[in-house]
């Protein structure tokens, strides 16, 4: 089983976002995705299973104001674990993604601009109300994880308390 968890993120309006903020943000959340996947495909392939997860994000799946670097990245990571999956499938290899949304970890605890009013405006635009915990998205990876998704490859599980719906 495979994991690609590593990111960063950065909020920032298109036209400050510069080059070299960008391309840091593809090489991490991106390209280290892509080597992950390139490193441990043979193995599986060779014992005929396996499963890779790969950590997108709900800015994956729809346009969000400031994160145009974050949210190629994640686009990028859902478009790869596709293409993985329909390329490994018959290997027995299955590859899904995951799509948090707002998430209480240190990457999201370090933002800068975190106030009080900051969370209270993003936990507004949540439906459940409150902002998920790292311990969810470990649930939804331990069951891609596990046989009990041996049926799924390519797939997205969004846990985003309900933001994308």
């Amino acid at each position: 089983m495979l994991v690609n968890n590593a990111g960063v993120f950065l909020a920032a309006a298109l036209s400050e976002t510069t080059l070299a903020d960008f391309r840091r943000l593809q090489e991490v959340n991106q390209v280290g995705v892509f080597l992950g996947m390139r490193t441990i495909a043979p193995a599986m392939v060779a014992r005929g299973s396996g499963s890779i997860i790969n950590l997108s994000s709900v800015a994956g799946l729809m346009g969000s104001p400031l994160l145009t670097a974050y949210s190629a990245s994640k686009w990028a990571v859902r478009g790869m674990t596709k293409t993985a999956a329909r390329e490994l499938a018959a290997s027995g290899v299955r590859v899904n993604s995951l799509h948090p949304g707002q998430i209480d970890t240190d990457m999201h605890a370090r933002q800068r601009e975190r106030t009080p009013e900051l969370i209270d405006r993003l936990v507004a635009q949540i439906p459940m109300r409150r902002i998920g915990t790292p311990q969810e998205i470990a649930h939804a990876a331990v069951f891609l994880a596990t046989d009990e998704s041996c049926y799924m490859t390519g797939g997205e599980i969004v846990v985003d308390g309900g933001v994308s719906a």
